[in-house]
């Protein structure tokens, strides 16, 4: 399953991604994975929950972020819940250019049985569909 918090820059999404993820961990029987464009929020988690900096893995497509959570779950099957902060920053593409890339979520939630929380930013009027039908 996906999930997308949708808002303007400074809406207050990350808070409320980092209070889900922190939530999260009374429920969760896996590995949470925490995913960010930087360390900024790195001590706002839990330590239970894994962090990952993009940054530190030159990912600034959509291919590559793609490919980046393909290799995750691949080596980890434990891997139950995926956050990511500042998706748009990483896939570096307008979503209106993503459809494929939720598809292919879709497809490693269900073969890998884990969830996918993604904040993005933008004016949720202005997102297509593909991406709304997606907002918590």
């Amino acid at each position: 399953m996906i999930q997308v918090i949708l808002g303007k820059k400074g809406s207050g999404k990350t808070k409320r991604l980092i209070d889900l993820a922190n939530d999260a961990l009374k429920v969760e029987h896996g590995y949470i994975v925490f995913i960010d464009d930087d360390k900024r929020y790195m001590y706002d988690l839990r330590h239970e929950i894994r962090f990952v900096d993009a940054s530190e893995s030159d990912i600034h497509n959509a291919d590559r972020f793609y490919g980046m959570l393909s290799g995750m779950l691949s080596v980890n099957f434990d891997i139950t819940l995926v956050f990511v902060d500042a998706f748009m920053k990483l896939v570096n593409a307008p979503a209106q250019d993503l459809e494929w890339l939720f598809k292919k979520l879709d497809e490693l939630s269900e073969a890998h049985h884990v969830n996918f929380v993604l904040s993005l930013s933008g004016d949720p009027a202005e997102m297509p569909e593909f991406v709304t039908r997606y907002a918590i």
